[in-house]
């Protein structure tokens, strides 16, 4: 068939061999060479045409990208053909990569303005899940890795895509190779605005982006390099779990998505993506390259631990299941794995800190593995390599016998949920040195209780009555406290490093010497808490926060 250009057209599609439409009279050929075969979208910004151009042997197929000004203003058209020739150079330029459409022609045609870009024959990644299902984590992340590489290419070239998302990512059906497609950059909204005694147009940028997947700055109309990391987060979710944003549950006072509540993924693979999906800038990763960075360190890690398990068990003939993953355990132990948390990879650092960061751990993984010439395809049976294995097999060994001589020293007893609460029922305010991790405590009363030294590590403590509560030196990472009454709650000492504290009312609360890195704090009520700057700039808040101060806003 042959599509009609005209945008008030009301019968745009005509006969594959009609010169002009039968509805409007339009021509339809474009420049004597274009044959537009079908509309492939419309937006505010014009509408997108597959065509074929004839000009060339064998009728080519190409993508026809339309703006329309809806004006006849002279200066206004002015400006517009300034704006469009200046991204037609854009697009040239960031089209020379292989996994982007090339820019093959751009023109003016009756006061239109047309782009024509290489037509890529695949199925996006939308159309994939809806039709193999989800996927697993390791192929998130190297539908994660490819994209972050062509991401870290264009923003090289000081260009930001603006509108990343499963259907915009296309799996080139020639060479299976991921290609991104429809850059956020042409698309911009000619309005028409009365004032004076006169009409007035103006060229008016609006905020690119699909809702659910471009972050607050970006549809405040300030975007960023880390705007594509967060709409990449969000991607990488929606191929995990076939949820698009709008359908996921978030928290009403927030506004927070409970991403994790719909996949299954690693904790390291968790950290780096919650560090993507951070809502706040100054939180998440800056550039693609901070996530390559964050990606191959955790990959490094995992593949040493990997590595030393697999020599020990050639050299000791141990191949249990329950001997690998104590091992692994051991060789996770052995590399400082502290030093590539959430936090140190640029959470609450400065880019430049982040980066340095990264790269010196990056650098140990790559020194350890080099050391040990196991990982990485290289071998050897020199007397070096058994002199290496076995000064890992004996660092594995010494460190497994030194925690453990450690947990038998101040190992804190185990607790269940119904022996806690009958205690409480009968009277007993008393559970300090107790083993309470993962314990599911959501909406108890636990007001009044003293838990100092208590080992607490991912309790979920959501809604629950907490208040006067003393939590000295507790073991509190990772725990959930959203919307939690901590009310004058004694947290002197405590550990809440990646604490979820959203919600929570925190007023009169003590968090002297308290470690605060990475805890949410999003919505929390904090007036009147003895807290530090210091501490506070560790945190996340959100403009819904309520500081000691008692006003609302970033810390």
């Amino acid at each position: 068939m042959s599509y009609c250009l005209n945008p008030s057209c009301p019968k745009p599609v005509n006969h594959p061999k009609a010169r002009k439409c039968k509805a409007c009279g339009s021509k339809l050929l474009l420049r004597d060479r274009y044959h537009l075969v079908k509309g492939l979208g419309k937006g505010g910004f014009g509408a997108t045409f597959l065509a074929a151009d004839i000009s060339l042997p064998g009728n080519p197929l190409c993508v026809i990208k339309q703006l329309r000004p809806n004006t006849d203003n002279p200066n206004f058209l002015s400006m517009a053909r300034e704006l469009f020739e200046r991204e037609a150079r854009t697009l040239g330029k960031v089209g020379n990569h292989p996994q982007i459409p090339r820019l093959l022609d751009y023109f003016e045609s009756r006061q239109q303005f047309y782009l024509v870009q290489e037509f890529v024959k695949g199925n996006n990644l939308q159309q994939e899940i809806k039709k193999n299902g989800v996927l697993n984590e390791e192929q998130a992340k190297q539908v994660l890795n490819e994209i972050l590489i062509i991401l870290k290419d264009i923003h090289i070239q000081k260009v930001i895509h603006r509108d990343i998302k499963p259907a915009n990512i296309i799996r080139r059906e020639i060479d299976n190779k991921l290609v991104l497609i429809d850059f956020g950059v042409v698309k911009n909204q000619v309005n028409t605005v009365a004032a004076g005694n006169g009409d007035q147009t103006a060229l008016t940028a609006f905020a690119v982006g699909t809702p659910g997947f471009a972050p607050p700055e970006q549809l405040a109309m300030r975007p960023v390099y880390a705007s594509d990391v967060y709409a990449l987060g969000v991607t990488c979710m929606y191929l995990m779990s076939g949820k698009a944003p709008k359908n996921m549950d978030s928290d009403p006072l927030t506004g927070e998505i409970d991403w994790f509540k719909y996949v299954d993924v690693s904790d390291k693979f968790a950290d780096i993506l919650l560090t993507m999906l951070e809502v706040s800038v100054k939180n998440r990763y800056k550039t693609a390259e901070e996530v390559l960075d964050a990606l191959d360190i955790a990959n490094h890690i995992e593949d040493l631990a990997e590595n030393m398990v697999s020599s020990l068990n050639l050299e000791t003939g141990n191949n249990s299941i329950a001997s690998r993953q104590n091992l692994r355990a051991s060789a996770r132990r052995t590399i400082p794995s502290t030093s590539f948390s959430r936090a140190s990879m640029g959470r609450t650092q400065s880019n430049s800190r982040s980066s340095r960061s990264s790269s010196a751990a990056r650098s140990y993984g790559r020194t350890q593995v080099g050391r040990s010439n196991i990982s990485r395809g290289q071998s050897s049976n020199s007397s070096s390599t058994r002199n290496s294995r076995s000064s890992l097999r004996n660092n594995l060994r010494n460190n497994s016998k030194d925690t453990s001589n450690s947990r038998e020293i101040s190992k804190p007893t185990k607790l269940d949920k119904q022996t806690l609460l009958t205690s409480y029922s009968k009277g007993r305010r008393d559970f300090s040195y107790k083993d309470i991790s993962l314990q599911n405590l959501d909406k108890v009363n636990l007001s009044g209780t003293k838990f100092n030294h208590s080992r607490m590590i991912k309790v979920n403590l959501q809604n629950a009555d907490l208040t006067s509560t003393d939590f000295s030196k507790c073991d509190l990472r990772q725990a959930m406290l959203r919307n939690a009454n901590l009310g004058r709650a004694y947290l002197s000492e405590a550990n809440l490093e990646g604490a979820d504290l959203r919600g929570a009312n925190l007023t009169y609360a003590n968090f002297k010497g308290t470690k605060l890195k990475g805890a949410n704090l999003c919505g929390a009520n904090l007036a009147n808490a003895t807290i530090t700057k210091q501490q506070l700039g560790e945190v996340k808040t959100n403009w819904t926060t309520v500081l000691p101060s008692g006003r609302r806003g970033f810390w």
